[in-house]
């Protein structure tokens, strides 16, 4: 009995505990009550208080491995699950890694992120989220208590600036169209993979994730389409892309290549990379670096040069550029009314681009000889 309740509470087994010890185990438990503690509350307390010691044995940085391990079936995207892991790795545990899971407060937190979070925006949104995650699945395990340090809503959004304004003001380094013919001129006289998907890539206006990830079940070549699942795309919806003639030629040289090299391709096969393993995210920044243009050119600012070209040289309205580029309108009511994703009128769009980025270069005029009006004149 218990302040005038009836109470009971299991030793353990009676398999286990023989019955000399259950009574040794009972009179302990009697003893407390004669102090006025309640045994159940004293177990509970002592449970927690060991939980919490060997949660501070459990670092971030293996909390956060077991925990990918245990989830990463659930990705069914496979560049997902090595991202996961590659960002965690980079901006998480050099900071937090060797830290307590319980232990993880807001201060670790926003020293990593205060690293990353003007400088590379996207990427310090995806690793706070991921943070979260593991926080939240270890509150769950009971491995720490209390609030997420990581939560975003209500709190480190009071501490940090919006990251949607901080985006709106940093741009990805863009080559200007006028330079685009000669800039292509030179990427196509470079040997590799990395070289011929960045064609692919400018020709067709895509992100570098939507090429890497690119397999051939998604290419008609018949048609002269290639359809990115929607599953695949930033704004969550299949993205039809209308294939120039220079793109299917480079297609048409990637499968060349592979019989060369007696690979026998299947329909998951990435179009650019090895049969079961596509290219790096960093594959073609790092061809730039060689190329000696890295800084003043990037992957996805091409998609910059060719939003400036459609809108200075061509006639073609707003809305088809944006629709060739995958940008959902951002006006609800005109979406709701907009269906079309003006598929024929993108393939002529498309088409006159892939002819002005590989149109040739033009020479630069030879100077003539110049000869000086006093040695004209025999002077």
């Amino acid at each position: 009995m218990f302040e005038g309740k009836a109470r009971e509470m299991g030793l353990g087994s009676a398999a286990d505990i023989a019955l000399a010890r259950a009574r040794e185990l009972a009179a302990v438990e009697r003893a407390k009550l004669a102090e006025g503690l309640d045994p159940l509350v004293e177990r509970a307390k002592a449970q927690a208080k060991q939980a919490a010691e060997a949660a501070s044995t459990v670092t971030f940085e293996s909390f956060a491995r077991t925990y990918i391990d245990r989830r990463k079936a659930a990705w069914v995207n496979k560049k997902h699950r090595a991202q996961w892991l590659a960002t965690l790795e980079a901006y998480a545990f050099p900071t937090i890694g060797k830290v307590s899971v319980a232990d993880v407060d807001t201060g670790m937190v926003l020293e990593l992120l205060n690293a990353i979070w003007v400088s590379k925006p996207e990427t310090a949104r995806r690793v706070r989220g991921r943070i979260e995650t593991i926080l939240d699945a270890a509150r769950v395990e009971g491995k720490r208590t209390g609030e997420n340090p990581a939560r975003w809503r209500g709190h480190l959004q009071v501490l940090l600036p919006d990251p949607r304004k901080v985006r709106a003001v940093l741009h990805h380094a863009s080559l200007g169209y006028a330079a685009l013919p000669e800039f292509m001129a030179k990427l196509k006289a470079q040997p590799g993979e990395a070289a011929r998907a960045l064609r692919f890539a400018i020709l067709t206006a895509a992100r570098t994730g939507e090429i890497i990830g690119a397999t051939w079940s998604e290419i008609d070549l018949e048609k002269r389409e290639w359809r990115v699942p929607a599953s695949r795309m930033k704004a969550k919806r299949e993205h039809r892309v209308p294939l120039s003639p220079e793109a299917v030629a480079i297609l048409k040289e990637q499968l060349a290549l592979r019989k060369d090299e007696k690979i026998e391709l299947s329909a998951d096969h990435y179009v650019f990379g090895l049969p079961g393993q596509g290219l790096s995210n960093g594959a073609m920044l790092a061809l730039l670096d060689r190329m000696g243009v890295r800084g003043t050119i990037t992957t996805h600012g091409m998609r910059s040069t060719f939003r400036t070209w459609t809108a200075e040289q061509t006639a073609y309205p707003r809305e088809i550029a944006e629709a060739a580029l995958a940008h959902v309108n951002g006006d609800e009511v005109e979406a709701a009314y907009q269906r079309s994703d003006f598929f024929e009128r993108r393939r002529k769009l498309m088409a006159e681009w892939s002819e002005f980025a590989t149109s040739p270069t033009t020479e630069k005029p030879k100077r003539g000889k110049v000869i000086s009006i006093g040695a004209r004149n025999g002077k």
